[in-house]
């Protein structure tokens, strides 16, 4: 009877592509390579040219608002978009976090699942720390909430595009779950950041959405806005 070394058999199971475990066998350093996750270019826009912008807007009060459901804008989180983070084998949350969370650790076998990390809340200023093991306080925000994004003109479009703006990361954000509670679907007259230092950027994001999607304005939103960008540098 012919005996194979064991050193033999490592190598024969490596050219397989099994571990010596059994299953597939895993590059680590290609399994927790970070994938790129990135917005729309010039997103969100300066303020000079988000006043542009606003002052661009269709002005008009809401409409439709007692029609809206969640499930228009899809059921769940969908990497199946032209959007921004779409067909990159991620799950959208899973990019929010990738994209908005420092210190964090990827895990070895799945890059789009971060494993930890610290969220710095830019509409509380709050240090969260994160744990995918662990219940988290953390909550991905859309920034011009779905029911505003309906009243403002998403109830006219299409299934698809509602689709896209549900999991575009140009609208989305990572924030404390009572700030997102306390906004709920709430237009910059009704709700503003806690955290005023975030207000410049968050009156660009409003404005570069309302913009990127064509979404009217109401005429006390538009007012809000005016005032969160004046206090741009």
């Amino acid at each position: 009877m012919i005996r194979t070394a064991p050193a033999v058999l490592l190598a024969i199971a490596a050219l397989a592509g099994c571990s010596s475990r059994g299953g597939p066998a895993v590059d680590e350093a290609a399994a927790t390579t970070p994938l790129p996750v990135a917005g729309s270019p010039g997103f969100p826009p300066t303020a000079e040219r988000a006043r542009a912008q606003l002052a661009g807007l269709e002005v008009a009060w809401g409409e439709h608002g007692g029609t809206y459901e969640r499930s228009a804008f899809g059921e769940t989180w969908s990497d199946d978009t032209d959007a921004p983070g779409g067909h990159n084998g991620c799950d959208t949350r899973d990019d929010v976090l990738r994209r908005d969370l420092s210190e964090q650790r990827a895990g070895p076998r799945d890059p789009c699942v971060p494993l930890s990390g610290v969220l710095h809340d830019p509409y509380t200023g709050k240090e969260l720390r994160y744990s995918y093991r662990k219940a988290s306080r953390i909550r991905t925000d859309h920034v011009v909430a779905l029911a505003a994004a309906w009243r403002s003109g998403a109830w006219a479009w299409p299934a698809g595009r509602r689709l896209t703006y549900a999991n575009d990361l140009d609208v989305l954000v990572a924030t404390d779950e009572a700030a997102n509670q306390e906004k709920s679907a709430r237009t910059p007259d009704r709700w503003k950041p806690p955290r005023r230092e975030y207000w410049c950027e968050y009156g660009r994001r409003w404005t570069g959405i309302k913009e990127k999607y064509r979404l009217t304005v109401s005429p006390p939103e538009k007012a809000a806005v005016e005032e969160l960008l004046a206090t741009c540098p």
